[in-house]
């Protein structure tokens, strides 16, 4: 009896390991395509660092804008996606730790 409850017990931690795995993979994915928007942002940045105007996208249209109203935009979108970066970035931390232990577990278990 006390078999099967730790086999039970077992079997709910190695489940629990891999939805922690794909949880990790998902931020990890998130982590990659904020990390390529803060890159084309920065390169925007640079472009626009030496104009006087600039077109930008709106929906399907290119409007032209002075630089400096893109420049303040295209800070305002690198806070956020530095933000985001660092907030993924401490919940793929917290993740690792999680796992990290939780297999800790499961081998001493499995030994």
């Amino acid at each position: 009896m006390a078999d099967k409850m730790a086999d039970k017990e077992t079997k709910s931690k190695v489940a629990q390991l891999q939805m922690l795995h794909q949880n990790l993979q998902t931020l990890l994915v998130q982590k990659q395509h904020f990390q390529l928007q803060l890159n084309e942002t920065e390169s925007a940045l640079k472009e626009v660092k030496d104009s006087q105007q600039a077109y930008k996208i709106i929906g399907n249209i290119m409007v032209l804008s002075s630089a400096a109203a893109i420049d303040t935009d295209l800070k305002e979108k690198r806070e956020t996606f530095e933000l985001r970066l660092k907030n993924i970035e401490t919940q793929e931390e917290r993740l690792r730790k999680k796992s990290e232990e939780l297999q800790k577990q499961l081998m001493a278990e499995l030994k």
